[in-house]
């Protein structure tokens, strides 16, 4: 059928294929076509749970990141199921079987990943996105279902859309493990990174509003599994290409890469760390001439790699004594040996570690002002004449 006014023609525009399934990237949208049957899982608005009849898995860019309001305005007045027959639509595509995720991330930035075992192939599709919506499992809500509707706050742009295609048959309670090591992956992924929530000071295990499809193969004659803990080599091949997909399209999408993640800025961002921040705290505490020079070399400091693992350090102690593994009553001062290290780690000068521990402290109801103040001493030092 030719596409009419405003349809998006995407049959042309093949990005890979599978021997059960056919990917399309064109435009705007991903495009899976399952060429034979599958059972799919899905969290899609309109025919989400567990499907026989699904045939197409679409992930869509509905909208830019920041300040899209007129889309928005369109989105939410077409609702759930509006929206989800627009798209349908556009495509050509029947809404009856078509599973459908949207996000601010752009499709270009999606990240193929697939691995083979034996008989077993798995892929994953993965576009991302956690600039403006990481968060942690139990951090403060955004969105409240009443049966009224949902009540919400404004839109934070950030979405995980995960697409995974499973080339064997799984029983239901493989498909549903299957899920949890899906999330487990995606998870391991935004550690590795070090992605900070936007909602609370702990490390992000997702987005508020990630989203996922799982399909895999129907077919009677091939051993239908029953597991896909990671135990099994079916959990294996799941978290291996989510974990390596969700780390590369986090890395086209947000610039999220190993090396940029060594900052002092990565390190202590989810305790209010900025680097104007940081700037205006040198300012304060360093002479002109110290301060210009600072200034002058900022990223030496912010990037510089025993620096920022001092930063980590510090970070991931005051986790412990936020999570109640290191008693309060010493923690003050398990900080200021952080802070001291850090301060020798910018000064270069590891034998003044002492000097610095005198003349450091730590008041628990700002912990972050002891960076600042190692900071100060660690640049002083490292430029100071030696005796």
């Amino acid at each position: 059928m030719k596409p009419q006014a405003g349809e998006v023609s995407w049959k042309a525009s093949e990005w890979f294929c599978a021997p059960a399934f056919s990917v399309y990237r064109q435009g705007r949208f991903i495009i899976v076509e399952l060429n034979t049957a599958h059972r799919v899982i899905t969290t899609s608005a309109c025919i989400g749970g567990m499907s026989l009849s699904v045939r197409h898995l679409v992930n869509h860019q509905s909208c830019e990141a920041k300040d899209h309001t007129d889309r928005y305005q369109q989105i939410s007045t077409l609702g759930s199921d509006g929206y989800h027959k627009s798209v349908c639509t556009e495509l050509t595509l029947n809404p009856e079987t078509t599973a459908v995720m949207g996000t601010a991330a752009n499709m270009i930035y999606a990240a193929h990943e697939l691995d083979l075992y034996s008989d077993l192939r798995v892929d994953a599709i993965v576009t991302a996105g956690v600039e403006g919506n990481a968060c942690c499992a139990g951090d403060p809500a955004q969105w409240e279902e009443t049966s009224g509707g949902w009540i919400k706050l404004p839109p934070v742009a950030g979405t995980i859309n995960t697409m995974v295609i499973v080339n064997q048959l799984l029983r239901p309670e493989a498909l549903v493990r299957a899920l949890m090591t899906i999330t487990e992956a995606k998870t391991a992924a935004l550690m590795e990174l070090g992605v900070a929530s936007r909602y609370s000071q702990d490390l992000a295990t997702g987005t508020g509003t990630d989203q996922i499809c799982l399909a895999n193969v129907i077919d009677p004659a091939k051993y239908a599994y029953a597991s896909a803990s990671p135990h099994t080599k079916l959990g294996e091949l799941l978290g291996v290409v989510v974990r390596r997909a969700t780390r590369n399209a986090l890395r086209w999408q947000n610039g999220l890469e190993p090396s940029i993640t060594r900052s002092l800025y990565h390190a202590l961002r989810r305790f209010g760390f900025t680097e104007t921040g940081f700037m205006d705290a040198m300012r304060s505490r360093l002479n002109e001439t110290s301060y210009t020079l600072l200034d002058k070399n900022r990223n030496a400091v912010l990037y510089e790699p025993q620096v920022a693992g001092a930063a980590y350090a510090f970070a991931s102690v005051w986790d412990r004594v936020r999570y109640g593994v290191l008693p309060t009553a010493s923690a003050a001062e398990i900080l200021r040996q952080q802070a001291a290290t850090f301060a020798a780690s910018l000064a270069a000068r590891p034998e003044c570690w002492h000097t610095f521990w005198l003349q450091l402290e730590v008041q628990m109801n700002r912990p972050l002002s002891s960076i600042y103040d190692a900071a100060a001493l660690g640049w002083a030092a490292k430029w100071a004449l030696k005796d």
